[in-house]
């Protein structure tokens, strides 16, 4: 729900009739992971999409039919060899899709209204909702912030809404999606609960240092790829805004020192082109040591050597060094600086999704690699 904040967001401030259907738990290939929504309104018009086309037709209907009646509904959808007329997914996986009606009258309007405001601003924001568990707390709602303050609730459950709140922020603070299976008191023990938890966290970072062309092209494939870009280069006579229209924020300053100043996390992605030993060694010493996403760095493959060699001498291990990936990019034979920014999102895209890099044109790779980290499907009936 919350990747289409922006959209919902509009909706409700103009006092729509809305159901939300969201994926909540995958299985097998998918086209999509735990979080992705559609939505429909009064008027029957639709944002958003959580099959990429094979179910969203069902998934319409059954939108309609919560617009109409107020009611939570969980489907399950998958492939069945016996039944060809059964709406499916023809990739052969299995999603269970969510659908929530958030009409004008609803009496957790107010709080779905905050929570999507806040995400649209580009807010931490986790919204907690209860897919397995007693029929009178489906379709409540939980929001969390990173602080210690939650808003909405399940009904008269006090722990129960401090539990939900505490694991809500914990999977924010990791900008995770995913279940949770809690106690209905809100212990781990006792009947069990699942709770579906979306975080919208803002944007992660990719910091590209060097103000060179092969720079420009990859800020507009980070910002493509929905990365807050920043550009940072020692010298004030390339880093401008003409050269770098498409970057968030440029900072002229040595890419060192600025690295030792600014914020980054476990999603930050560092892009070194400057290909100067001068600026290089210094930066990727402190790069190497960050808990961060991905460390690339450019250069030939004489270049890397050099530039190892240099890391070991001034005290950089070889469990270090491995985190580099010198020369950055995958082997797409590319020439261009348009080509070289598309190899290297390509490799940021395969370390961060835990994909090869191989074609998948006779390999025996799953396709939807993220589908091992998603949320286990347990046996979900209809509540509709």
């Amino acid at each position: 729900m919350l990747d289409i904040a922006e959209e919902l967001n509009r909706w409700v401030e103009q006092g729509r009739d809305i159901a939300v259907a969201t994926v909540v738990a995958v299985g097998g290939s998918a086209p999509r992971l735990p979080g992705a929504a559609l939505a429909v309104d009064g008027e029957g018009a639709v944002i958003g999409s959580v099959s990429g086309g094979c179910v969203e037709g069902a998934v319409y209907e059954l939108c309609q039919q919560a617009l109409e009646d107020g009611q939570v509904a969980l489907e399950r959808f998958g492939y069945s060899d016996e039944d060809a007329f059964a709406t499916g997914l023809t990739c052969g996986g299995v999603i269970d899709i969510l659908i929530t009606p958030i009409r004008a009258d609803s009496p957790v309007r107010q709080v779905y209204a905050a929570a999507l405001a806040a995400a649209a601003r580009g807010e931490a924001v986790a919204v907690a909702r209860i897919t397995e568990g007693p029929w009178e707390l489906r379709g409540r709602i939980l929001t969390a912030s990173q602080d210690d303050t939650y808003e909405g609730g399940f009904g008269g459950h006090p722990e129960l809404d401090r539990t939900a709140a505490g694991e809500a922020r914990a999977l924010l603070d990791a900008g995770r999606t995913g279940t949770v299976v809690i106690g209905e008191g809100g212990s781990r023990c006792g009947q069990p609960l699942t709770l579906f938890v979306e975080s919208s966290v803002p944007p992660p970072r990719m910091v590209v240092f060097g103000a060179v062309d092969f720079a420009a092209a990859l800020v507009s494939t980070g910002k493509f790829l929905g990365y807050h870009v920043t550009v940072c280069d020692a010298r004030s006579v390339f880093a401008t805004p003409e050269r770098f229209p498409d970057a968030d924020e440029i900072v002229v300053d040595w890419p060192h020192r600025y690295l030792e100043s600014t914020r980054t996390d476990g999603r930050t992605v560092l892009c070194v082109l400057t290909h100067d030993a001068k600026f290089d060694v210094p930066l990727l010493e402190l790069a190497l040591r960050l808990p961060v996403a991905f460390v690339g760095a450019m250069g030939s493959r004489r270049t890397h050597e050099d530039r190892n060699a240099r890391l070991r001498d001034i005290g950089v291990t070889e469990l270090e060094l491995a985190r580099l990936h010198s020369p950055i990019g995958l082997d797409l034979g590319a020439r261009t600086p348009e080509e070289t920014a598309l190899s290297i999102a390509a490799e940021i895209v395969a370390t961060r999704r835990g994909g090869t890099g191989v074609p998948l044109k006779g390999a025996h790779t799953p396709i939807h690699h993220d589908t091992s980290r998603a949320p286990r499907l347990d046996r979900i009936d209809s509540v509709a």
